[in-house]
């Protein structure tokens, strides 16, 4: 299955190393969000998006990217990582796939290393995270939705 992920990870990369470890278990094209380039998401079996938890939901140039750049009757999947909560998740990203007749095979989420707001004056909070077994619990989400 040819999967692209879109994604935005910023801060400690911790969406960036989730994705990355699932890149290691599929044949997944990672496409940043924010860089300039010619996107073609109709070649893709399955579409990933993927970014922190930011107010509650995925940040907004993941959001902007799929309402732009999603085609219809795709699969489709989220991976977010979180600080302290995962808010909304994907909701938002699910309700722009749901509009165009895609399929939503799930969505991942884990916690990573935060040091946003209070958290920073203590040197942050899930030092370690997303640790080993978030990483390979992400890939066996991956595994799992690329089978059906």
């Amino acid at each position: 299955m040819k999967t692209a992920i879109c994604y935005y990870s910023y801060y400690h990369g911790n969406t960036l190393k989730v994705i990355e470890a699932i890149k290691q278990v599929g044949d997944v094209d990672l496409i940043h969000v924010a860089t300039r380039q010619a996107v073609h998401l109709e070649a893709y079996d399955c579409i990933g998006f993927a970014s922190g938890i930011y107010g509650f939901e995925m940040h907004k140039a993941v959001v902007e990217f799929a309402k732009k750049y999603l085609p219809k009757g795709k699969n489709v999947f989220f991976v977010y990582t979180y600080g302290g909560a995962k808010g909304r998740g994907a909701k938002t990203l699910r309700a722009i796939a749901e509009q165009r007749g895609c399929t939503v095979l799930g969505e991942f989420g884990c916690r990573g290393f935060n040091t946003f707001g209070p958290f920073k004056l203590f040197g942050g909070s899930g030092k370690g995270l997303p640790s080993q077994k978030d990483l390979a619990e992400a890939q066996d989400f991956y595994r799992r939705i690329s089978q059906k």
